[in-house]
């Protein structure tokens, strides 16, 4: 398997015990998770070599959130330690037509103030493969941004595969610059880029047509157009997915997925999930299935001799949906399923029996 390197902000997850609101909490959940750090817990989980990158304040908390994640068998030995605070984000769990909710108290945190130069891509990188960040990470400041940036150009410098998250995130754009004044710049080193149903419009302008996200069901066909934009704008990228999710209640949603590779476009089963236990970290946990699958099924060489999907495209797919229709029954973060649980997934298996 090729070793994998993962770029972002882990954070503080606090969250009210069950499904209270913050006004009834008298206490949080406390755990740690974030989009990039998300990924590397899958892949670790898959049995992928997997490095995490970001910057933790040099206090006990940071050293919590290190210790965390390495017993998923991530390796945080890159992890650069300064700034002055770790960040936190608030989650109350919606329920039913009540949907779920998210308070920020990262601003100032330690990734949010790197700069340039902090961190050494090119010893990062010197036994990686692929690179996958998330527009998670040039939303939060000027520096991220620049950093990712710093990042995405030695990878392809140094024959990486780089793959991106769109992950576009409202509440974070607002140290001066709009997501299609960054993004473009960035999504233009990666060979795979993956979104959700309104990633590619917000952050690229790329709408697909007659969708209406809100009205709990969307059309895999509807983003065949999508993708084919994508391709023609960002002539690098070779691969391109997208999650479909349809929102019947913060309960139950619907769960999909398409991906569209060298001009072969491919929809994937959908999944009723009826009882979520936790929705959050259901994109990452597409992004680390896709990214599997790719190594594993597609032989997926893009960099190199070009091969072809050609049949393994479909697996690596349907592979990315089943692990993460998984993680709407995982409560935190992160996907903790393996390999198994979610080959079986595809197979048909759908019972939830007890495994003896």
């Amino acid at each position: 398997m090729t070793k994998v390197v993962t770029f972002g902000e882990v954070m503080m997850r606090l969250s009210p015990p069950g499904f209270l609101r913050f006004g009834q909490a008298r206490s949080f959940d406390v755990i740690y998770g974030g989009g990039e750090a998300n990924v590397a817990v899958s892949l670790a989980n898959f049995g992928i070599p997997v490095s995490y990158v970001t910057r933790l304040p040099d206090n006990d908390l940071g050293e919590a959130c290190l210790q965390f994640i390495r017993q998923y068998g991530v390796d945080v030995t890159h992890v650069v330690r300064g700034g002055e605070r770790l960040g936190i984000y608030f989650l109350e769990n919606g329920a039913m037509q009540r949907g779920s909710k998210v308070v920020y108290d990262r601003a100032n945190s330690a990734i949010a103030t790197v700069k340039p130069g902090m961190v050494d891509w090119k010893t990062v990188f010197a036994d990686a493969g692929w690179f996958h960040w998330t527009g998670i990470t040039p939303a939060i400041s000027e520096g991220t941004a620049a950093v990712c940036l710093e990042a995405v150009k030695v990878a392809k410098a140094m024959g990486l595969t780089a793959s991106c998250d769109l992950n576009y995130r409202k509440k974070l754009w607002k140290w001066g610059k709009k997501p299609i004044e960054v993004m473009p710049d960035l999504v233009r080193y990666c060979d795979v880029a993956i979104g959700n149903e309104e990633d590619a419009d917000k952050v690229l302008g790329i709408k697909a047509p007659d969708v209406d996200v809100t009205a709990g069901k969307v059309e895999a066909g509807q983003y065949e157009f999508v993708c084919n934009e994508m391709a023609r704008q960002f002539p690098n990228l070779k691969t391109i997915s997208i999650t479909l999710r349809g929102s019947l209640s913060a309960s139950h949603n619907t769960w999909s997925g398409v991906l569209w590779h060298g001009g072969d476009f491919y929809a994937g089963p959908q999944y009723d999930i009826t009882h979520i236990v936790d929705r959050v970290g259901g994109g990452d946990s597409f992004c680390a299935g896709l990214i599997y699958g790719l190594q594993t099924y597609g032989d997926y060489a893009p960099l190199g001799n070009g091969t072809p999907l050609g049949n393994g495209a479909q697996r690596a797919l349907d592979f990315a949906i089943a692990a993460s229709c998984l993680k709407h029954s995982i409560l935190g973060d992160f996907n903790l399923v393996t390999v198994d649980e979610v080959e079986k997934l595809m197979g048909g298996d759908v019972s939830g029996r007890v495994s003896r």
